[in-house]
């Protein structure tokens, strides 16, 4: 085993994964991450604690991870290139593995423009393909980019990103394969609402033999209101919603019930995709729905692991 984790015994003995994020909050109470890990830790593998995520100042993700362990959930540690040069990452990266977090997942992270402080300097110091390969270098070789050598374990599972829906798609499939070299694990893909186009880009990544490489979690987001239906169909790169499933969310007497009736209805399909491995759930700042998704697509109860 690379790390002992739970996501890894679940993903590495066949069975079908599920994780979801918990978004770190704006603010230091840990009661909001302990609440969270407590919501969660019976229906998902492994819990995404946000880093910064849309270039807004929150809670670190190292934090977050931490108290979710304290919940008895399994965190998984997202990493951005955007906040910190190759010193900080490596050193935070030695400082979780001390403190037994087990999985990470490497981005690049949303441009600091889009976020609360426009002016920051984003650093991007190595990209995100060069930081999953630090991190392997680290767990297999016990070394720093420098080559210098480094005392004790670093047993981590190393995730990574993709979008299905960017494009060129052969470009981003050569970043996919580029990741999968420099030693990702796992990938947990853009948020899928377009089924067709989906099993498309599967449909490359099996004739690339990707899919025998890595484990591919495919992402699904329970939509809230008609308003987020309607930005994200029109105005969030690399997420492409469906008219018919616009309507469906316009016409509900329940927008969110049928946000998340929708998703149970994507994850099932999904489960039937060839190559992949299991589901991630992006439910921030909604995350109470997750137990019952998860429950919905009938995978609830999850798997019994040995501990690490």
């Amino acid at each position: 085993m690379k790390s002992g984790s739970r996501l890894e015994k679940i993903l590495e003995s066949g069975q079908f994964a599920v994780t979801a994020e918990a978004g770190a909050p704006k603010g230091s109470l840990p009661e909001v991450m302990r609440k969270k890990g407590e919501l969660l830790k019976s229906s998902c593998d492994a819990v995404n604690v946000t880093d910064n995520q849309a270039a807004v100042v929150r809670m670190s993700s190292f934090a977050g991870c931490l108290l979710l362990k304290e919940a008895g959930a399994e965190p998984l540690m997202q990493m951005v290139v955007r906040d910190r040069n190759r010193l900080a990452l490596q050193s935070d990266i030695l400082g979780a593995a001390a403190l037994g977090i087990r999985n990470v997942l490497c981005l690049a992270g949303d441009h600091q423009h889009l976020g609360n402080h426009p002016g920051a300097v984003g650093v991007y110091d190595i990209d995100a393909v060069h930081l999953i390969q630090t991190i392997k270098t680290l767990r297999d070789e016990h070394r720093v980019m420098s080559g210098d050598k480094i005392s004790g374990e670093v047993p981590l599972y190393i995730g990574a990103v993709a979008n299905p829906f960017a494009d060129p798609l052969e470009f981003h499939l050569l970043t996919v394969a580029k990741k999968i070299r420099a030693g990702a694990d796992f990938i947990q893909t853009q948020a899928i609402f377009d089924i067709p186009r989906f099993v498309a880009w599967m449909d490359k990544v099996r004739e690339r033999g990707l899919h025998e490489k890595v484990h591919i979690l495919a992402s699904v987001l329970p939509i809230k209101t008609v308003e987020m239906a309607r930005r994200m169909s029109g105005g969030v790169p690399g997420v492409r919603v469906p008219v018919e499933l616009v309507k469906r969310i316009e016409q509900a007497g329940d927008p969110r019930a049928e946000g998340i009736r929708i998703c149970s209805e994507l994850i099932q399909q999904l489960k039937g995709v060839p190559g992949v491995h299991g589901i991630h759930i992006m439910a921030v700042a909604g995350e109470d729905a997750v137990p019952g998704i998860v429950k919905e697509a009938g995978l609830w109860p999850r798997p019994e692991v040995s501990a690490f």
